[in-house]
């Protein structure tokens, strides 16, 4: 597995599309049970290099309920997103994740996670290429009927500051996702 995230990291497949340059951010381990799949960097972690290291990985751990420590150990959490570089600024925020990186490294990834138990699908990005037809029309629907994609997937919003209108439109989310999102990830980590 060590070669193929080095492969990764040496990616350069989009390079001529990508403002600031390849900086591929992946994390994972063979024993990972927990898969977060995102968007793709920001600026603050294409800058880092650590995967989440922004306003929205702080709110993305408090809805995980997990310790800074634990997030980033790779034995629990695989974090893979859909695009592994920054795709530079759009009109109203970053642009989509370069549509090459998922079917160029997915799979392989995937295929040496053994012990995965919960995927985390934030975002409509992830929720459709994971999801396929299965994905209702809009994110909010999707993520509204989170038990029809368990025990496998759990498709959530993304925790970016600038979606706290989403969330205030949507009290249930807090009420009913959250809590099934935190006993899952929590039985899952005491098991490992």
């Amino acid at each position: 597995m060590q070669d193929l995230l080095d492969n990764i990291k040496q990616c350069t497949i989009c390079a001529e599309h990508l403002a600031l340059g390849p900086r591929p951010v992946v994390s994972a381990h063979p024993e990972s049970k927990i898969v977060i799949i995102g968007q793709a960097p920001g600026t603050k972690v294409h800058a880092s290099g650590i995967p989440w290291d922004d306003a929205s990985g702080k709110q993305l751990r408090k809805w995980l309920n997990v310790s800074t420590k634990d997030f980033y150990d790779e034995t629990k959490f695989a974090i893979i997103p859909m695009g592994f570089c920054y795709p530079g600024k759009g009109k109203t925020g970053d642009l989509p994740p370069r549509p090459e990186c998922a079917p160029q490294w997915h799979k392989a990834l995937l295929n040496e996670l053994k012990n995965v138990e919960l995927v985390i699908l934030i975002g409509m990005y992830a929720q459709k290429y994971y999801l396929g037809k299965g994905a209702k029309k809009t994110l909010t629907e999707t993520v509204d009927n989170f038990q029809d994609y368990l025990p496998k997937y759990l498709p959530l919003p993304h925790p970016s500051p600038r979606n706290r209108f989403w969330l205030t439109k949507n009290p249930w989310f807090e009420v009913e996702v959250l809590p099934v999102l935190r006993e899952r990830v929590k039985k899952l980590l005491i098991t490992s």
